[in-house]
């Protein structure tokens, strides 16, 4: 069993050169299955039913979402009945949390969580929550998209739940990074995929926009930025030997 993951899709250049690239990742990698997470499709603010439209037909099975899960109103008109989960402790009574899907009679676990610190401290802590649904459900493999902004709360819920969940990513940083492994239980992590959308910008936003802002303040509003695009994902094999490996795809590239 092999599961790909794509980390955030920022913007129409994340999305559009995931979806040049899936032929490449499909022939290369032959995942199974494929997930993503989408918070930011719809230009860095949520996701609209026709983006989820289009990452549905490129194949993408489960997509994750994070803090901007909500930035666009469009999603409160489809989420239900879709193939998206949102944070299980947003707060929210809309959608769900967490799903099961089957995939050649192996049936797989996949939450969607959102971290406290230095994020909204109104969250609900997600430690218990998600290993209460991880006790409590019936699977063959377990997967957890963890979107967090500290990387030690993100390897504090690995080794937290090492051993209990199979699969677990950490995305919002929107940078990859080098810690991919296996942990001493058996659970494959890594503390963030990466972004699959513009490579030169500022985690996808102009960089001359946040450039000001640290020197300034508060600037103008984010604008997606423009030149060369980049994918990064991860690929985890399940059997017959657990492992997990970084992707990066870029336009620059030779």
């Amino acid at each position: 069993m092999k599961i790909l993951f794509i980390g955030d899709i920022y913007g129409n250049p994340g999305i559009d050169y995931l979806i040049e690239k899936i032929p490449f990742l499909r022939q290369t990698y032959q995942p199974n299955l494929i997930f993503a997470n989408a918070e930011n499709s719809a230009n860095g603010r949520g996701i609209t039913q026709k983006i989820y439209k289009k990452l549905m037909n490129a194949g993408i099975s489960i997509i994750t979402m994070g803090n901007h899960t909500w930035k666009n109103p469009d999603l409160k008109n489809f989420i239900d009945g879709s193939n998206i989960i949102r944070p299980i402790n947003d707060g929210s009574n809309m959608g769900k949390g967490y799903t099961i899907i089957n995939y050649n009679d192996k049936k797989i676990l996949i939450i969607n969580a959102l971290g406290k610190a230095f994020m909204n401290e109104e969250n609900e802590p997600p430690f218990e929550m998600v290993k209460q649904i991880l006790d409590t459900q019936k699977y063959d493999y377990s997967f957890l998209d963890f979107h967090a902004e500290a990387t030690s709360e993100k390897v504090a819920m690995a080794h937290f739940l090492d051993g209990k969940v199979d699969m677990m990513v950490g995305t919002h940083t929107h940078i990859q990074t080098n810690d991919d492994r296996l942990l001493p239980n058996g659970t494959l992590y890594i503390s963030d995929v990466g972004m699959t959308g513009p490579l030169e910008g500022v985690i996808g936003v102009k960089k001359e926009i946040i450039i000001d802002r640290f020197i300034y303040g508060q600037s103008r509003p984010n604008e997606v930025a423009e030149g060369p695009r980049q994918l990064n994902a991860v690929l985890f094999t399940l059997s017959p030997k657990r492992k997990i490996e970084k992707i990066h795809l870029d336009e620059t590239q030779i």
